[in-house]
């Protein structure tokens, strides 16, 4: 039997597009090696596994043909050239030559990643250039890509390695459609695994597989007979793996053995332990068994090839080419797989061969057809005698030749290097197989790029052969195949310059020679479309000529013979007509069906109309071929003009009523899915896995779903299958939006389906856009318009790892990007100039390290006064501070000068306190970059003198005081500002900071990014680095940094380095070290960081023996310090553990009230066990004067240790032992500020009992006191009795630690209370302070000042203000900033301004805009700790005073600040809006549940107490936030637990409302502003009247600028724009703008922009009909729309009868729908033949005879008829009425009768039937009385 002929289409002259690459790289080719090597693949194997390659509803695409869907990986050396098309992708440089590349998946990373193989070392790549590089201990032969890793074939010789290939063969491995893909969840960092690996098998293993590029390669095992071993035969040599399915073929060279293995990975019980990644915390391991399921000795070498195809029925082969028999085997495989497309087992079958010298698979014949996981791939062979063919299976189609003159590109034009090509030339090789495209070697040694399918290729004949190979027997097909790819005048895939067109009349032309072997078929006819400009340039003088021209320059094609004919028959068919009769019935029978399937998916796609044309053509002579009058007749109420001679029909025994989608979808809205009838869904629908009926089967799905059909797993209870999106449902239209997920149904696809059909689906979605569910996937809420959820959930919709939510969105939704720019930059320096102490423009420009901090959300937050800029001013340290003299100095004067310049120095220096807390994580830093730190001005100037500057003269005071500790402070200010959690900072950029000499501002620097956290990435040699230098500043932000960075882990090398700076903890070899008190308090205070929480025993100890003990440094004075950093490091320890902590807790207690009142038992075996281990050290002594304790220096540190072991425990007996003295006697025994610290300490422990009251605050005075000092304020007192000073004294440190204490506890809570009781002292002190009589609170005693001292009444003042400041900490309070700022305006002369006061304000000014008004405190245990720590009652009297407390402990409040800020953005803009939160918090034992509004930007509650956020107001689309109230920490930066988005939270205005700064008190909404109120209607309701220029302009204006007011939708913008056009009156009528104007308004107020399509749609298709029927010109060539109306009316139907949910109507108004029935209605009513057209239809069976255009507009009148009323076909009219009149008598009524035998058939039908029966009997009784 001779086979067809076919020419392959020349793509272009094949050259390695590496080769050029690197000529136009320049690259010296001497260097380079002479070997090169590459291969071709695919786009979708780098593509991310778990993203599907593109959505698969529309399926008229077809492959791509072209060369640009060809990948290319060119290696030469160490050098890999990714290109694509002719462009270069990616360049990858190896360390070492390559050896072996490819391509490969592993688990957990969805990214495909390059793997190369070297010499010693295996590379892994992924497409952003990363590396991992992993140095093998074994020789390795190959690798191999497997569907779960890399396999690698070990060597069995040594080191070096010699492989015969230096590429995978890529081009034979079969990739399936799977999704691909890649994004790893940590950055790959260069790393390697340890030089013998820890698994000895894996050495002894022949194979291995790499599972992970963090794990270890794993050894594999043989699987024979239920046993495993170790794979360790090393002549088992590996020579193809799939990546599809875990398969691998094998040579054996000792046993000359080819074999096929099953890899099984079984999951192990055991997890990989000991990994020193930090990236990888608990990898599972699996143990891989090889399993062989195939054997053979085939040849007496290797297989040439070996490649997976698909045999003809299917079966997946894997095909082994033997190059010296010249044969192709193929051995079949039985793929067992679980429903859920897992792989279960496979098997082999049987196997088969023929004759090759060269095949390779391809993707040609069904190019979407998906067999399991594999795509059907056929086998393009070269056979001995040169010859191209091509197998389906083992069934040869055609051959192949070359043109004979230059074929035609993929765009057209020639393919330099074609025109070579003569007759003598032969194929003497194939390869680089990709789908459909190969590369022939010619015997001249030329190489060229073909496709066997031309390009471009028919949509609709792709779709018809994808569905008949689906839908068809396999036998059927097989045979059609044979008949389609073997005959010559088929020109589907024949020559390479034919149109489009003529695909399908080959396609149709095949179709019809079986209908004429079948039978007499009915000659072909016009399909009746109309004339397509293509059509007329083919018809046209011009191409006749062109042809004419191009065959006279030898451009032509070889047009071979038929050497088949047309009376081939199919080999397996017999002779005898009957049976072939049979065989073609058969065919024609399932290639309706599976074709009408086909029609019915197409219909549901407006964009297909011209394909369902030619469909229906071809389907009609099917259908009459059969005789299925019924299906003819349906494909000619669709398209009127198809016409076929119905009289020559062979009478089809038992008729069927054709399927009809539309029919049962209009069903299961009037009656509910139950009651739809199912035979109206074609069976390929309901066939699981059938793509190109896949849009019928979503949509049949989506309705099931919604109407209330069952769920049997993916199975409906309509026997379609459905993916389902996880997350909950409460309705079924929440069910259905999430089936719309699970299919990869986007909102764009919405627009293509038929506007009725696509009603129910956007009805479901509106319904689900209120309030959806929250567990729902972020597509999910895209799709219901809930962007701003979707941002919620997704963190951002710029982190798309794991859904593609443009595949979901709606193309016309593309809304307006953000706009962020500061814009109040300019607004802040025109503020500035204003200030007379900013006046000159030279110092504007200087970094004063706040630069970043104002934004869009700073502006919208503090945009309505100056608060933040003179935030800015007052805590600027970088420019000359202006001293205001008389403008002729004296020398009096510059004393003068001096002396006011050194207070202002001491303001200066303080300000890198306020300026760390003000701008606290508020930038990021490029690590490219090094990090600017504002400088530290002490100069002046005098503006009286033109801005003349004036320095501290240093022979007066010195100055170098004022340096070290304020440039450190200035360094932590510069660190401070860099955001926490920004992620892992590198260890390289703090390296870049560091300078050549050590100085105060790094080592600033150091501690800031240790309070951060990112110290982590600095090692231990980095650390001695740094302390070698013996710089005590950096030493002292080392030590802190490093162990706030490793808070609470007791880290054991962080450890030993703290101790080793404790004096005392030192072994007495250590004589010579001398280590200054500063760094021992440090490395106390670190070593309470580090073991935060713990309760270690030892530490516990070691703390509490070093609270009592002499520091060995060199400063004395300083020993108070050591002695509160030992006990704050204890407190800390043991935080909050007072109660459940060690065993020997009593006697540490006891040994704390020792130190704090030296009174007590003193425990002797802690004393001796103390003792034991101090003589081993070097300066034991305890702080005593004679036998008694120093208590001054022990009190203070023992004190907080109290407070902090017993934080919140409400222990009674430690509260009473710290009482407040309470006889006159005690308290001239205790000193005051230890009053004050017993008064803070004691309510910590009673936390619950602090409340916001002033009785609260004067119960915790004692008796004594309180009645003692009004006596005082009266001057009733006897001064002899008591101590006047000590009553006072006692009153205003109780006072001040109470308001300490309350700050404490509502620290960042901003409660009122608080803040007016605190303000209220405040401002008591400060009278006090001045001497004011004011009005107050008879309570309050007058005149404190002449008993107690000025600096402590400025002290209490300013730890008042410093506790306020906690309290509304971050919230910019205006009333506590004015406060603090006239307390930073005061000068020396107004009190006593030190530098501890200064600090003060500063701390205080930063904490109330912490952050930039972004943080706040939280009041958790390690919070409270680090604000007390911060707060100590003990402020510094200079710059260099660390007597009572280490400057450094000052900033430890960071451990306390929480970014509990949240800021609404609006999703559609991106830009940061006002919104009203309602904020709930949980019950407590003081309140009950309560809920409050904020209004965004604002900071909400801490966790503890944090109940639900929603967003509430009607401008805004709902959304709620539930939490469950936790006692831990917010969320940190990038926390994918976050649910606010790390402060960020996108929320969705409504449309028809303004944002409210535009509209603050909301009279500007759009109902407020009706759209006929804008519009000038009396212009627009008459026709004639013309509007003129200037009133349409304003008009044009109103409209679009109301639009633009609520509305972003583009579309709503752009057809606004299209209304207010000058030229709308010229080209449309008035109604129609009346009606636009009113649609837009309707889409602008539910906020619907697709409305504006579907109301547009039914609107013109109505007015389109009429215009047909009163013009008599065509519109529409066919009747398809109308089904589409009638489903908008069932729509309709549905929501009155309950069939839909309609709480709040439908989308579209049941008016507007309604007023549609009753125009059409009239419309049929109108045409006078219409009755008669219709008694013809009914006796002739046919529409009409189609000669004239008035008979062309009759028939298409009539089926516009038939199918509004529901007219079946003529023969069922006929039996019906035969049954009547055998039934029933002529006077009786046969409507009842008709409408039970005809239920579908609407009454107006039944009607005009009924008066046809009336009439024909009246003829026929007529005719009987006349005979």
């Amino acid at each position: 039997m001779s086979i067809g002929v076919r020419e392959l289409t020349v793509l272009r002259e094949f050259k390695p597009f590496g080769l050029i690459a690197e000529s136009m790289d320049g690259d010296p080719q001497e260097l380079a090696p002479d070997k090169y090597d590459y291969f071709l693949f695919k786009p979708e194997v780098v593509r991310e596994r778990n993203v599907p390659l593109a959505p698969d509803l529309d399926f008229s695409d077809p492959s791509p043909a072209s060369d640009l869907g060809d990948h290319e990986l060119f290696v030469r050396g160490n050098r890999l050239i990714w290109s694509t098309g002719s462009r270069v992708y990616k360049r990858y440089t190896s360390p070492n030559t390559v050896t072996m590349a490819c391509w490969c998946h592993m688990d957990a990373i969805p990214d495909a990643l390059l793997c190369v193989l070297q010499v010693d070392t295996l590379s892994l790549y992924n497409a952003s250039g990363e590396v991992v590089s992993i140095p093998l201990p074994y020789a390795v032969a190959s690798i191999w890509p497997l569907p779960f890793g890399l396999l690698l074939q070990k060597s069995d010789r040594s080191r070096t390695i010699h492989s015969s290939s230096s590429l995978a063969n890529e081009r034979d491995l079969s990739r399936s459609n799977k999704d691909y893909g890649l994004s790893h969840h940590a950055s790959f960092q260069q790393t390697s695994f340890e030089a013998v690996c820890k698994d000895n098998v894996a050495m002894m293993g022949s194979h291995l597989i790499l599972k992970h590029p963090l794990e270890e390669p794993q050894a594999t095992y043989l699987e024979e007979r239920g046993k495993l071993s170790v794979l360790k035969d090393f002549e088992e040599k590996t020579i193809w793996t799939s990546d599809a399915v875990p398969l691998m073929a094998s040579y054996h060279k000792g046993k000359l053995q080819h074999s096929i293995w099953h890899i099984d990975a079984a999951a192990h019980p055991d997890s990989l332990n000991g990994s020193s990644l930090s990236n990888l915390n608990e990898v599972s391991t699996s143990q891989f068994s090889f399993r062989r399921i195939w054997q053979g000795k085939c040849s007496q070498s290797a297989a040439s090839e070996v490649f997976l195809a698909t045999d003809i029925d299917g079966m997946p082969i894997i095909c082994f080419l033997f190059s010296e028999q010249r044969i192709l085997l193929a051995v079949r495989l039985q793929i067992d797989e679980a429903n859920d497309d897992v792989l279960i087992d496979i098997k082999p079958h049987m196997s088969w061969s023929i004759p090759a010298i060269a095949a390779a698979p391809v993707v040609v014949t069904r190019p979407r057809v998906q067999v399991g996981q594999l795509p059907f791939a056929d086998i393009v062979v070269l056979d001995s005698e040169n010859c191209l063919l091509l197998y389906s299976g083992r069934e040869c189609l055609c051959r192949y030749i070359m043109p004979d003159g230059p074929g035609k590109g993929s765009y057209g034009e020639q393919s330099p290097g074609v025109a070579d090509l003569c007759y003598d030339f032969k194929i003497v090789r194939i390869g680089d197989a990709v789908e459909g495209r190969i590369n022939i070697i010619c015997n001249n040694g030329k190489m060229f790029r073909c496709t066997l399918r031309r390009t471009p290729s028919s949509c609709l004949v792709n779709d018809c052969i994808t569905a008949m190979a689906e839908g068809l027997h396999l036998s059927l097909y097989c045979h059609f195949a044979s008949i389609l790819w073997g005959d010559n005048d088929s020109t589907i895939l024949s020559n390479s310059n034919s149109y489009v067109d003529s695909e399908w009349e080959s396609f149709s032309n095949e179709i019809l020679k079986i209908c004429t072997r079948y039978g007499s078929a009915p000659p072909k006819q016009s399909s009746g479309l109309p004339y397509t400009a293509w059509d007329f340039l083919i018809s046209s003088k011009f191409h006749c000529q062109y042809l004419k021209q191009s065959s006279a320059s030898c451009i032509s094609v070889v047009h071979v013979p038929d050497s088949v004919g047309s009376e081939y028959t199919a080999a397996y068919i017999q002779d005898e007509p009957s049976q072939e009769v049979s065989f073609y019935a058969r065919f024609l029978r399932e290639t309706l069906d599976a074709l009408h399937a086909l029609y019915e998916n197409l219909k549901l796609n407006i964009l297909r109309n011209q394909d369902i044309g030619r469909l229906a053509s071809l389907l009609c002579n099917i259908a009459a071929s059969l005789g299925e009058k019924s299906y003819v007749d349906y494909y000619c109420r669709d398209f009127p003009s198809i016409l076929v001679e119905v009289h020559s029909f062979p009478s089809a025994s038992a008729p069927q009523t054709p399927p009809c989608l539309f029919r049962w979808l209009e069903s299961c809205l009037l009656c509910g899915c139950d009651m739809a009838n199912l035979n109206d869904i074609p069976p390929l629908i309901c066939r699981d896995k059938s793509l190109v009926v896949s849009l019928a089967r979503k949509i049949v799905s989506f309705y099931s779903l919604l109407l209330g059909a069952e769920r049997r797993g993916r199975k409906l209870s309509t026997g379609v299958y459905c993916e389902v999106a996880n997350g909950s449902v409460r309705t079924v239209e929440e069910l259905t939006v999430l089936a719309m997920v699970g299919e990869r149904f986007g909102r764009q696809y919405l627009d293509l389906l038929p506007v009725g059909l696509s009603l129910p689906l956007r009805h479901a979605l509106d319904k689900c856009r209120e309030s959806p569910p929250t567990d729902w996937p972020a597509s999910a809420y895209v799709l219901v318009g809930r962007e701003d959820l979707a941002m919620a959930k997704l963190g951002s919709l710029k982190s798309q790892d794991d859904v593609n939510l443009t595949s979901i969105s709606v193309p016309y939704m593309l809304h307006l990007q953000p706009v962020t720019s500061p814009s109040s930059v300019s607004d802040i320096t025109r503020s500035d100039s204003l200030n007379p102490e900013d006046s000159d423009s030279l110092y504007r420009s200087v970094e004063d390290g706040m630069e970043h901090i104002f934004n869009s959300s700073t502006q919208l937050r503090y945009g309505r006064d100056l608060r933040f800029n003179e935030v800015r001013r007052l805590l600027c340290s970088a420019r000359p501070v202006a001293i205001h003299m008389s403008v002729n100095p004296s020398a009096s004067n510059q004393d003068l000068q001096q002396h006011q310049l050194w207070n202002l120095a001491q303001r200066t220096t303080a300000l890198p306190f306020g300026r760390g807390a003000f701008t606290l994580g508020t930038t990021y830093t490029l690590l490219t970059e090094a990090l600017v730190v504002p400088k530290l001005v002490l100069a002046g100037r005098l503006p009286a003198q033109q801005n003349a500057t004036v320095n501290l003269d240093p022979n007066i005071r010195s100055i170098s005081e004022l340096r070290s500790w304020p440039e450190f402070h200035n360094g932590v200010a510069a660190g401070l500002r860099l955001a926490p959690f920004q992620g892992k900072m590198s260890r390289t950029w703090i390296q870049y900071n560091k300078p050549e000499e050590p100085n105060c501002t790094h080592a600033g620097l150091l501690l800031a990014l240790g309070l951060h956290g990112h110290l982590r990435v600095l090692t231990i040699t980095d650390v001695y680095r740094y302390l070698s230098q013996e710089h005590d500043f950096t030493t002292v932000g080392v030590l802190l940094g490093m162990a706030a960075s490793h808070r609470g882990t007791m880290h054991p090398a962080i450890s030993k380095m703290l101790h080793l700076h404790i004096a005392s903890r030192l072994p007495s070899s250590f004589l010579d070290l001398e280590l200054p008190t500063i760094l021992q308090s440090a490395a106390l205070m670190g070593i309470g960081l580090l073991y935060e929480g713990s309760s270690h025993p030892l530490t516990m100890k070691m703390l509490l023996g070093e609270i009592g003990r002499r520091s060995g440094g060199d400063n004395v004075l300083e020993r108070e310090g050591y002695s509160v950093a030992a006990g704050s490091a204890l407190g800390l320890v043991a935080l909050g553990r007072g109660k459940d902590a060690i065993g020997f807790m009593d006697t540490f207690v006891d040994r704390l009230f020792q130190y704090i009142s030296g009174k007590g038992v003193y425990n002797e075996k802690l004393s001796n066990s103390s003792q034991l281990t101090d003589d081993q050290n070097r300066n034991v002594g305890q702080m005593m004067d004679g036998t008694q304790l120093n208590i001054d220096v022990t009190a203070p540190g023992a004190i907080i240790a109290i407070a902090l072991i017993f934080l919140k425990t409400e222990s009674e007996v430690m509260a009473a032992r710290l009482q407040i003295p309470t006889t006159h006697f005690e308290l001239q025994y205790v000193r005051p500020d230890f009053i004050m610290l017993r008064t803070i300490a004691r309510n910590l422990i009673l936390w619950s009992r602090i409340q916001p009251s002033r009785d609260w605050i004067e119960s915790q005075l004692p008796e004594i006191v309180k009645d003692g000092i009004f006596e005082v304020g009266d001057g009733g007192i006897n001064g002899d009795e008591y101590d006047a000073e000590a009553l006072v004294q006692a009153y205003v440190n109780v006072v001040t630690g109470a308001c300490i204490a309350l700050g404490l506890k509502y620290a960042g809570t901003k409660n009122g209370d608080a803040q007016e009781l605190l303000h209220s002292y405040a401002v008591y002190f400060l009278n006090e302070i001045k001497h004011i009589p004011v009005a107050s609170p008879a309570a309050v005693p007058k005149g404190l000042l002449q008993y107690v001292d000025r600096g402590t009444l400025e002290l209490c003042l300013h730890l008042i203000v410093l506790s306020l400041s906690l309290v509304m900490a971050g919230s910019g309070h205006l009333q506590t900033f004015r406060l603090l700022r006239y307390l930073r305006g005061r000068s020396s002369a107004d009190g006593h301004m030190n530098y501890g006061i200064q600090m003060g304000v500063s701390l205080s000014m930063g904490f109330l805009f912490l952050g930039g008004g972004m943080q706040t405190f939280s009041t958790g245990n390690s919070a409270v700790a680090a604000l007390l720590i911060t707060l100590y009652p003990r402020l510094p009297t200079g710059p260099n005073d660390n007597r009572c407390h280490l400057q450094a402990f000052r900033h430890l409040y960071i451990i306390a600040a929480e970014s509990r800020w949240v800021q609404t953005a609006d999703v559609d803009t991106g830009l940061p809006v006002y919104c009203p939160l309602e904020v709930t918090i949980r019950e407590t034992e003081y309140y009950a549940e309560t809920s409050y509004c904020e209004v965004t930007p604002c900071i909400l509650p801490e966790r503890s107490v944090l109940k639900s956020v929603q967003v509430c107001g009607p401008r805004y689309w709902p959304q709620s936030i539930e939490l469950v109230p936790e006692e831990k920490p917010w969320w940190r930066s990038g926390d994918k637990s976050d649910p606010f988005n790390g402060g960020l939270l996108y929320i969705k205005r409504k449309v028809g409302s303004c944002s409210y700064a535009d509209d603050p008190v909301g009279c500007q909404s759009l109902l407020s502003r009706a759209m006929h109120k804008v519009s000038d209607t009396s212009c627009i309701s008459c026709p004639t009247t013309r509007i003129s220029g200037k009133e349409n302009s304003s008009y044009s204006f109103k409209v679009e600028q109301l639009v633009n007011t609520f509305s972003a939708d583009p579309s709503l913008i752009a057809f606004a724009q299209l209304c207010c056009d000058s030229s709308w009156n010229s080209r449309y009528d008035a109604n129609f703008q009346e009606f636009c104007s009113q649609v837009l308004f309707e889409c602008v107020s539910k906020d619907q922009p697709a409305l504006l399509q579907v109301y547009l749609s039914l609107y013109t298709i109505v007015e389109s009909m009429w215009e047909q029927v009163k013009s008599g010109h065509f519109v529409f060539h066919d009747s398809l729309f109308l089904s589409s109306l009638k489903l908008a009316l069932a729509y309709n139907d549905a929501l009155l009868t309950g069939k839909l949910s309609c709480a709040n109507g439908g989308i579209i108004q049941s008016t507007f729908i309604e007023s549609l029935r009753k125009r059409i209605e009239g419309i049929m009513s109108c045409s006078k033949d219409l009755k008669g057209n219709f008694f013809n239809y009914l006796f002739t069976e046919k529409l009409s005879t189609i000669h004239s255009d008035k008979e062309k507009m009759d028939a298409a009148l009539l089926s516009w008829y038939l199918l509004w009323y529901n007219i079946p076909p003529p023969h069922i009219v006929k039996s019906a009425m035969e049954k009547i009149k055998r039934k029933a008598p002529m006077r009786v009524s046969a409507v009842p009768l008709l409408q039970l035998l005809l239920p579908t058939t609407h009454f107006k039908g039944i009607a005009e039937i009924t008066d046809i029966i009336m009439y024909n009997s009246c003829v026929f009784g007529l005719q009987r009385g006349v005979m």
